[in-house]
């Protein structure tokens, strides 16, 4: 099937007029380097350096090979299109006809030596009409990037080549609005300023011409400290002697036809320095390009994103990159959606600006409505016209807008998700969201330049911080920090740290431009009950919160809270990054916290935030039992507010929620710290200990027991501070701080001694154990093991019992005495099984590998390693998987395996590493370089 291969604009590639599915971003890096110089064999470090320049991955190459097997496969069905493998490297065998790129160049090298003119021109015009955006839109390697510049001025160059063929056939009228928007975006381009003076000039306007000259001038001046070259001053000079050498030629032919027809340009000067947004540019283009044609409807698009994300910058950007494509002309409206001060305009207000503009006389405007409508939609026929609608409130006020005709393009932007131009108009969105940290730093250098940030790179990062990406804040920084070059950027984030007073600084004096005031327009646009969840949203801890939390939060039922979060999804004031779970911007935020702050009594707040907090703790308490249901339980504090929202949690879904949870879970216990709910504090910790424990997040479970220990000291709980200092014990042995552990033990047996807690002793005794083994010193291990089990069987706690059985047989392998060792973990292993503990069978199961490792029964030792391996791996046991693995890998080195003995110890030690234990991993890794 025949093959199309696009790189200027989003790279695609069509086959037989279809779309094909080429993989993700980096993935057609690789296909735009090949195609590039196709044809050509690309060594591969070349290759590797283009794709990721200094930031190739660990296994580069291997990456890379797949990419181009996957590359191969997509490519399987075309005719005549190959990757190939060469000497030392990889090459695409294509026609490069069938390559937009080489297309476009072959024909500007055409157009160069053509014969005539007219034969120049339909080349230039077909050269040009292949750009669809950037080349290489929503890429970036520093490969590409060079590449993209580079195309970009030939671009410039053909375009220009272009005009200067239509100047030359007296098409000089028509080709002052393009001229002038394109000026607009390259105000330095004196080629390109020459050609709008001389269309300007012939088109009898002498005066805006030396206007622009004077404007070139000075901006060439304060710049580039240099004056306009030879070709341009000369061009001056001619138009002050008038000059007939620049006469138009007296033939022109005309591109509208005879008659005089208004061509409207309303559209507001480009946004200065606009930086960033290639894919969405992109979009917007590539949806324009399928869409054009008999047979479609009106072209639909609209942009949505919260005040001050930059919608109305995309639209102008676009639309000025884009004008050559509406030589109808623009209709531009602010239709005030979510404006300040003035109230939203009236479609029919709106309506009768664009009949006059389109030359309707006021003595034949229609009275009626409907026949204004009927009108504008006649007049609009037929024309190739772009309509923005700009700050629209809802689809009813844009509706009678919508010209109707298929040549027509509408563009609208919104701070709410105008749904019903999609569904009733088939509208194409593209929803904005802050810019990234290269696209915002990208800004802050094309409007400070980079000297300024390179030399205060810690001022950069607090400013693009505080910022979050939003581009109004970083526009009004930048304005700031350019009418005062005197200060250091550094002066600057310094105001900005203060999170109270951050919004009183995002503000440049005009209301229009102001963080605070764009987030207030959007707030009064919410009903009531709306907004009042958006303001406790922004006072909860934590980076986001899932349904049944806003829920317990608002003490609204969950099909009402999920309603109103939809309402505040559709005014961009939150986002849905993961399903059912919200987080709003950081300024966001900001701003609903001072409405909470205003609006919602002290009382209101604090039940909400304590509903919030008390959901967080019984529904972790819930999860916790579930997860470790042989524990002795506790008695969580019960709800301060009445009926409390908890969340019951199934063995499928336990582990998911403290998962999705766990950063909010975590913030809940700092603000219950902060409130001084002390009881909350330390429940919070109990309840996160098995979480902790089996996901290797010791020192998490480290800080959240600091923060208990705290806690039950100032409630002067002996109890608790036993528990406390106990676990904190546990904690510090796992991290190898062996002193701070001991001491803990010891505080805790103190106080376990003093209460009369034999079953906390026995605790305290096996953590005793732990922490000599750890050290080597088994003898001492030994003998703490051996009086848990004491306490154990005194208190007649099989399970615990067990535990103590498994912990004096493995000390006991470790000491040598293996018989003993196998009879202790063989008793334990029995227990286990009959109560079906899983976490105590497996730890038995890895004891008892050991001992059949270490007595030489490698088979028997090989299938008690697997079977504990799949019991840890089905309960999600992180911490001990790692020691299973290790000693899995034991096993295979003693039966001469020594590759899977190798990967499998690779594996152990990548589960220390991810668990920050660094003295296993260190001591692993000297195995595996071969060291003791």
């Amino acid at each position: 099937m025949p093959v199309e291969f696009r790189l200027l604009g989003g790279v695609e590639v069509l086959l037989d007029g279809r779309h094909i599915e080429i993989g993700h971003a980096r993935q057609r890096c690789v296909l735009a380097a090949l195609l590039v110089e196709a044809g050509r064999c690309i060594p591969i470090d070349q290759l590797l350096d283009r794709v990721w320049a200094d930031c190739s991955p660990r296994r580069g190459r291997e990456t890379l090979y797949s990419y181009l097997s996957r590359l191969r496969r997509s490519l399987a069905a075309t005719d005549g299109a190959r990757i190939a493998r060469r000497a030392g490297g990889y090459t695409i065998e294509v026609d490069p006809s069938t390559v937009d790129l080489h297309r476009f160049q072959d024909w500007v090298t055409q157009a160069r030596t053509a014969a005539d003119a007219a034969t120049a021109q339909e080349l230039l015009e077909k050269a040009v009409r292949l750009w669809r955006g950037e080349a290489f839109a929503g890429l970036d390697t520093p490969w590409l990037n060079a590449q993209r510049e580079r195309l970009e001025q030939q671009r410039h160059t053909a375009e220009s080549d272009l005009v200067d063929l239509y100047l030359r056939s007296g098409r000089h009228t028509e080709l002052v609005a393009t001229l002038s928007a394109h000026a607009a975006l390259r105000p330095l381009d004196e080629r390109l300023a020459a050609q709008l003076i001389l269309a300007l000039y012939r088109s009898g306007r002498q005066a805006e011409a030396l206007q622009h000259y004077q404007r070139i001038r000075q901006c060439l001046a304060e710049e580039l400290g240099t004056d306009p070259g030879a070709p341009l001053h000369t061009l001056y000079q001619q138009i002050l002697a008038s000059d007939p050498a620049i006469t138009a030629p007296d033939s022109a032919p005309s591109m509208t036809g005879d008659h005089a027809v208004p061509v409207p340009r309303q559209l507001p000067s480009p946004p200065v320095r606009f930086t960033g947004r290639a894919t969405e540019l992109a979009r917007l283009s590539g949806a324009l390009d399928q869409s054009a044609g008999p047979g479609t409807d009106t072209a639909v698009f609209t942009i949505g994103g919260c005040g001050g994300v930059g919608k109305t910058w995309l639209a102008l950007h676009w639309a000025y990159q884009n004008i050559d494509r509406f030589p109808d002309g623009q209709l531009f409206v602010n239709m005030r959606g979510f404006d300040p001060v003035e109230p939203p305009v009236s479609p029919f207000t709106v309506l009768t600006g664009f009949l006059e503009a389109l030359g309707v006389p006021p003595e034949h405007m229609p009275a009626d409505a409907g026949a204004q409508v009927g009108l504008y939609r006649s007049l609009m026929a037929g024309r190739r016209m772009l309509i923005v609608l700009d700050n629209v409130r809802n689809t009813s006020q844009a509706d009678p807008l919508l010209p109707g005709s298929h040549t027509c393009t509408v563009v609208l932007t919104s701070r709410r998700q105008l749904v019903g131009m999609a569904a009733n108009h088939g509208a194409i969105p593209t929803d904005l969201d802050v810019l990234d940290q290269v696209e915002s730093r990208r800004l802050l250098v094309r409007r400070l330049g980079a000297e300024r940030l390179d030399a205060e790179p810690e001022a950069v990062t607090d400013l693009l911080a505080y910022c979050g990406g939003m581009p109004l804040a970083l526009a009004i920084l930048t304005a700031r920090a350019t009418h005062a070059p005197q200060l250091s950027l550094a002066v600057l984030t310094a105001e900005l740290e203060d999170v109270t007073a951050r919004l009183d600084m995002l503000h440049s004096g005009d209301p229009s431009a102001s963080v605070r005031t764009v987030f207030a327009t959007s707030f009064q646009a919410l009903t009531a009950e709306v907004a009042e969840v958006l303001s406790l949203m922004a006072l909860t801890p934590g980076p986001d919160i899932g349904l049944e939390a806003a829920a317990a939060l608002s003490a609204l039922p969950v099909a009402q809270i999920r309603g109103l979060l939809r309402r505040l999804e559709e005014s961009f004031l939150i986002h849905q990054h993961a399903a059912g779970r919200w987080r709003m911007h950081d300024l966001v935020r900001l701003h609903a916290a001072e409405r909470a702050q205003r609006d919602l009594p002290v009382s209101g707040r604090e039940a909400a935030l304590r509903r919030l907090v008390g959901f967080y703790l019984h529904s972790a308490y819930n999860g916790e039992r579930r997860l470790a249901p042989h524990r002795t339980p506790i008695e969580p504090t019960p709800p301060a507010c009445g009926r409390q929202r908890i969340l019951v949690l199934d063995q499928d879904s336990v582990w998911r929620w403290f998962t999705e949870e766990y950063a909010c879970l975590l913030a809940a216990q700092h603000l219950a710290a902060e409130r001084g709910w002390y009881d909350v504090v330390w429940q919070m910790a109990w309840s996160l200990d098995t979480f902790h424990f089996r996901r290797g997040t010791l020192h998490d479970q480290f800080a959240a027991w600091t923060a208990g220990l705290d806690a039950a000291r100032r409630l002067d709980d002996p109890a608790v501070q036993m528990t406390a200092h106990r676990i904190l014990g546990h904690a510090c042995s796992r991290m190898d701080r062996s002193d701070e552990a001991l001491e803990h033990f010891h505080q805790a047996l103190t106080f376990a001694k003093n209460i009369g807690d034999l079953d906390a002793q026995a605790f305290i005794h096996q953590g005793l154990a732990v922490l000599w083994a750890r050290q080597e010193e088994y003898r001492k291990a030994l003998e703490h093991a051996t009086h848990a089990l004491r306490h154990y069987e005194a208190l007649d706690d099989p399970l615990k019992t067990a535990d103590a059985f498994n912990d004096v047989g493995w000390y006991a392998a470790q000491d040598g005495r293996f018989d003993e060792a196998r009879a202790h973990c063989e008793a334990a292993l029995t227990i286990f099984r009959h109560h079906r503990h899983h976490d105590g069978e497996a730890n038995t199961l890895d004891s008892l590998g050991y001992v059949a490792c270490r007595t030489g029964r490698h088979g028997e030792a090989l299938n008690y390693y697997h079977q504990a391996l799949t019991l840890i791996r089905t309960i999600g046991n992180a911490h001990d998987e790692a020691g299973i693995l290790e000693h899995l890998g034991d096993v295979h080195a003693a039966l001469g395996d020594e590759r899977q003995a190798i990967t499998t110890w690779s594996q152990a030690q990548q589960c220390y590493r991810t668990q920050r234990r660094h003295q296993d991993a260190e001591r692993l890794g000297r195995r595996l370089s071969g060291g003791a």
